[in-house]
């Protein structure tokens, strides 16, 4: 099980890498955006699987769960109907909640604790967790009342919610397996760079997908009436 976590995190980070900078509905990232997805459900499925049974930690534990959620959260509302989805949806919103709050759980732990961690995590990155489970349940729940998402909010969310996971890949092996590393290059500051770039390639395509719908809302606005004021 190793084996297949190792092999499919590097593909996942290979394949991942083209769809994040390849043009949206692109062949290139509707294809490499296929191959990430596999990868990342065996790479996080299997590495939860590993923290549970094998050599229990919880935060691996955690991170692998999450991550699954948010791939396949992202994913389905861009292929099908929410009418289509809802037993999935609402299975994947339970389990968001429910590791949003073992995650709040945990970081409470690590900042009262003695040495201010928990398997050698501490409280931060723990919130950052609880964020995603928690904020992404509830955004579930908001898209499950409405029955429907579409247009940018459906993009949105799907952005989003892959690039955190793309973010979860890129720092559990550059950050979380450094040693893997030679010690020349763990020296050069050079790790988190990778990191870095996905955090700002995320950052620009969610920016570009708000400024293109504004940049649509302004030209959907009627003209103001000749001589009317919009002001009071």
């Amino acid at each position: 099980m190793k084996a297949l976590h190792v092999v499919a995190g590097l593909i996942a980070l290979v394949a991942g890498a083209l769809a994040l900078v390849a043009r949206k509905g692109s062949p290139l990232h509707r294809h490499s955006g296929r191959v990430f997805v596999v990868a990342m459900l065996a790479m996080a499925s299997s590495g939860a699987l590993m923290a549970v049974f094998v050599k229990p930690d919880r935060v691996n534990a955690l991170a692998g769960a999450t991550t699954v959620y948010l791939v396949l959260s992202g994913v389905l509302a861009m292929r099908w109907p929410v009418s289509r989805i809802r037993v999935p949806c609402l299975a994947l919103m339970a389990a968001a909640l429910a590791l949003g709050s073992f995650a709040l759980v945990l970081a409470v732990q690590a900042a009262t604790s003695a040495t201010g961690t928990v398997n050698g995590i501490p409280a931060p990155p723990l919130l950052l967790f609880a964020a995603i489970g928690l904020g992404g349940g509830l955004l579930d729940a908001r898209m499950l009342r409405a029955g429907r998402i579409e247009g940018v909010p459906r993009l949105l969310r799907h952005l989003w919610r892959m690039c955190l996971a793309m973010f979860v890949a890129t720092a559990s092996f550059f950050l979380g397996q450094a040693k893997v590393f030679p010690e020349a290059v763990r020296e050069s500051g050079l790790l988190p760079v990778p990191v870095l770039l996905v955090i700002a390639v995320g950052v620009y395509w969610l920016a570009r997908v708000l400024i293109k719908r504004e940049g649509a809302l302004r030209r959907a606005r009627p003209p103001a009436l000749p001589g009317r004021s919009t002001t009071r």
